[in-house]
């Protein structure tokens, strides 16, 4: 074998999943081969983590990734079968064969496995792979019980950014009804291994350095491996979101692509509605002009299932019940960032035309930061869990909560309170602030909306301020809060 290709070590250092890792490692113990299914958004990492594993622990790696699909020329299946035996010859170091159809290409594959080596394959973009030939599952199906299952030492893995279809066509399928050792859905990474991106400069930085960048990329390890640990975060964030060559500047349009079908537009617009803030599911099909259907629910979650939206489904604090009704939030932080600062100005952006002279003086840039940061804290909800002295207390919700209720003459009594952290005994309010210098007023504020929050007996409350900025001495001098947690603390660093 080639192990130049067999085995491609990435430029940038791997970061995270080791959980993953471990619980691949694993399927080694076994005395039978494995078919792993993997699934996340583009950029999450999901073949990463196969050569990565592959790197520590296989004899072999074997990698075939299925041919996007192309604006200028339709890609066929014979276009597939031909990369996938273009590749097949290098892995080998063998002729190039003409391969008449799939079963014809696993058979080949089938042939190129030793069984007296860990080997693993992985079918990588399998959606692009399948896309010209709707009996592809069947001959995968087929394939994995006539050949690939007698090695005993092969880990087979599936792996793909289209979700809905692998659950629809893979596992979905009643020919692979329990077959599969393991279903993975990728997430970002946690705040902890995102700074390590920054190793080993990250202790001497500011926080608020690269909580900026994360605030606009998430934990996604593709647009994390683009920044540039010696320059400013404002030119790093130029550099990736406002230049045509930018990573950030082009992704969203290859994630949502109109050649992948007409979902690709539907979720565009269903991500550009939520962009201006939560909405309920009927909210939501008026915003975009749909019936609140069983499509529109599919599409929801599978944009849920892709890491770009979050339910917020917590517990009625009132009740100890599961919300009644749940909000829609954008959750990818990217996503966000690009459809209200970026897409405004592709066209400008494009043309080289569009200047400005720092990130600040874009409209309303403080308050759209602290939004985001909100966002990122949100997402990563249960990393604060340690830091607010709960222990090992069980956790019975993490969400924002939402309460719109009014008095008698139409005032306003609700609350809004950025994140409610809900244990068997305690409602934890947790405020969020993105300042340069915070001052104690927000005690004010977070008590008046402590105020508000009803509670169900034997529930007290308590308050938590996660924070990216100078705090007043007096803040904890008072000891209101419950428990103050910096953006440093969260990194690690």
């Amino acid at each position: 074998y080639n192990d130049s290709i067999v085995f491609r070590v990435c430029a940038n250092m791997f970061v995270g999943r080791e959980a993953e890792l471990q619980d691949l490692m694993s399927l080694w113990r076994k005395r039978t081969s494995s078919i792993v299914a993997c699934r996340g958004r583009r950029r999450i990492g999901k073949s990463t983590l196969f050569r990565e594993f592959a790197r520590r622990s296989a004899d072999v790696y074997m990698e075939f990734e299925g041919l996007a699909p192309n604006p200028e020329k339709p890609v066929t299946n014979a276009d597939q079968l031909n990369e996938f035996a273009t590749r097949l010859a290098k892995l080998t170091n063998s002729p190039i064969l003409h391969l008449q159809n799939w079963q014809d290409a696993f058979f080949r594959l089938d042939r190129a496995v030793d069984d007296e080596k860990k080997t693993v394959i992985l079918l990588d973009e399998i959606s692009w792979m399948a896309a010209d030939d709707p009996q592809f599952p069947a001959v995968l199906r087929n394939a994995w019980e006539s050949f690939f299952h007698r090695h005993e030492k092969l880990i087979l893995v599936v792996c793909g950014s289209v979700s809905a279809w692998i659950k629809k066509n893979i596992l979905g399928n009643t020919g692979f009804t329990g077959r599969f050792s393991r279903d993975y859905v990728l997430s970002e990474l946690s705040l902890r291994e995102c700074a390590e991106f920054w190793r080993p400069a990250c202790e001497h930085l500011n926080a608020r350095e690269i909580i900026d960048v994360l605030s606009v990329t998430g934990g996604v390890p593709r647009y994390l491996e683009e920044v540039d640990p010696g320059l400013s975060p404002e030119e790093n964030i130029k550099r990736m979101c406002f230049r045509k060559e930018g990573e950030l500047y082009k992704d969203f349009d290859a994630i949502f692509n109109p050649l992948f079908g007409a979902d690709a537009l539907i979720k565009r617009d269903i991500l550009k509605a939520l962009a201006n803030g939560p909405l309920t599911g009927s909210e939501l099909a008026v915003q975009i002009g749909s019936d609140r259907n069983g499509r529109l629910s599919e599409r929801l979650k599978e944009l849920e299932e892709g890491g770009f939206v979050d339910s917020d489904v917590g517990l009625n604090p009132e009740t100890g019940e599961e919300c009644r009704v749940s909000k829609y939030r954008l959750r990818d932080n990217y996503t966000r960032f690009y459809l209200k600062y970026v897409e405004p100005k592709k066209g400008q952006i494009k043309r080289g035309s569009y200047h400005f002279a720092n990130l600040a003086a874009l409209p309303e840039w403080n308050v759209m930061m602290g939004l985001q940061f909100e966002n990122l804290i949100v997402n990563n909800a249960l990393e604060l869990v340690p830091l607010m002295g709960i222990g090992n207390t069980t956790v019975d919700s993490a969400a924002p909560y939402r309460n719109a209720r009014r008095d008698r003459q139409g005032n306003p009594k609700g609350c809004q309170i950025d994140l409610l952290v809900q244990t068997p005994k305690t409602a934890y309010v947790v405020e969020v602030k993105r300042r340069q210098r915070i001052g104690a007023e927000i005690e004010d504020e977070v008590a008046e909306r402590m105020r508000r929050l009803p509670l169900r007996k034997g529930l007290s409350k308590r308050p938590v301020l996660v924070y990216d900025g100078e705090l007043d001495p007096a803040i904890e001098a008072n000891g209101f809060f419950a428990a103050l947690i910096s953006s440093r603390q969260l990194l690690g660093i």
